[in-house]
Formats: C-alpha cells, structure tokens, sequence
C-alpha cells in the first residue's frame, strides 16, 4: 500500500516548516547545539553552561526566523 503524500495548505501559518530550506536551516541549527553542548561537557563551569546556552537559544531563533 503506497502512503499519501501530504502537501501543505498554502494558508497555513506552518507552510514554511515543509520548505528545504527551513529543513536545511534546522540542520544548522541541530548542529550549532550539539557543538555547544561538547563545549558545555567539555568545560562544565555553571557560568559557562549559562552563557552558552542562552547565546545559542538565541543563535538558533535568529536561524530559524522566517523574516530571513
């Protein structure tokens, strides 16, 4: 049995996720956090893992903002 492909409703507010190049964007980003969580093993400094994470939430929502 063969499944059905999905295409999005162009009105949906989530149409931009199904682009390639939101899934390629999500690929840095998926990136960006495993290289940041390496740092944060490697140097496991409350102030560091702080810093770090905030400044990679943010990389990554300025990543996938769809105003870029």
């Amino acid at each position: 049995m063969e499944a059905e492909i999905c295409l999005p409703d162009p009105g949906d507010s989530h149409a931009r996720r199904y682009t390639r190049s939101y899934r390629v964007k999500r690929g840095w980003v998926k990136n960006l956090w495993i290289a940041a969580s390496l740092l944060m093993l490697c140097f496991p400094l409350l102030p560091f893992v702080l810093g770090l994470g905030l400044l990679t939430s943010l990389l990554s929502f300025a990543i996938l903002d769809e105003t870029a």
